[in-house]
């Protein structure tokens, strides 16, 4: 996979200081110096990309606490005929993705993959294991500015329809061999694809971790 480069993992080790240090800091000439230090991950950011620094602050300000991890759940739901669901992610163009996004406070992981499905595609799905845990940077993902894990999920077809929201424009099923060159590659990749279909012929594979 693709290593990230070392400014963006310092800016994010540099930002994580400083929101860790804003959450417990009682000093108001420390709290002057985390202040400090976001500031600088925010000049690191947008120095090296596109996005304005006032767009970086907001961010990092709006994400209060003791820094962790972010957490995405992915969807990998499979019919009868062993094709696997996506959708048109509309904020990514139109390409294409396994249902998901992040973790909502007080639902658990599962029940927000199984939600994602219904609300970005129409279907509805069943649980059959969690077959990877991923941290995203690790994976091939497009740099970002925080630190994410990610849950895979393989899922059975349990009913529904085919259904569009604000989030997504299409759904679509596909067999391994015909599956859509235009994916959403921050959301979903294409090992990550092959790895789901493998759990799905053989269930009994052990989770993946990195």
């Amino acid at each position: 996979m693709t290593a990230e480069p070392d400014w963006l993992i310092w800016a994010r080790e540099i930002q994580a200081t400083a929101q860790t240090g804003l959450a417990f800091c009682k000093d108001p000439y420390d709290i002057e110096r985390y202040h400090a230090l976001r500031a600088l991950a925010v000049r690191i950011l947008a120095a090296r990309t596109a996005a304005p620094a006032e767009r970086i602050e907001a961010l990092f300000a709006s994400d209060p606490g003791y820094a962790t991890p972010k957490v995405d759940v992915r969807a990998a739901v499979f019919d009868k005929a062993g094709r696997i669901l996506l959708v048109r992610e509309v904020q990514d163009g139109g390409r294409w993705t396994m249902p998901g996004g992040w973790v909502d406070v007080n639902q658990t992981p599962a029940e927000c993959a199984l939600r994602e499905v219904t609300e970005e595609s129409g279907y509805v799905a069943r649980i059959v294991k969690l077959a990877a845990v991923w941290d995203r940077a690790r994976q091939g993902h497009p740099p970002g500015p925080f630190s994410i894990v990610k849950l895979m999920f393989v899922c059975a077809l349990a009913g529904g329809s085919p259904a569009t929201s604000l989030e997504t424009c299409g759904t679509g099923w596909f067999a391994e061999d015909a599956l859509p060159d235009d994916l959403s590659r921050g959301r979903t990749l294409p090992h990550q694809l092959a790895r789901m279909f493998a759990h799905w012929r053989q269930p009994e594979l052990p989770t993946a971790f990195e």
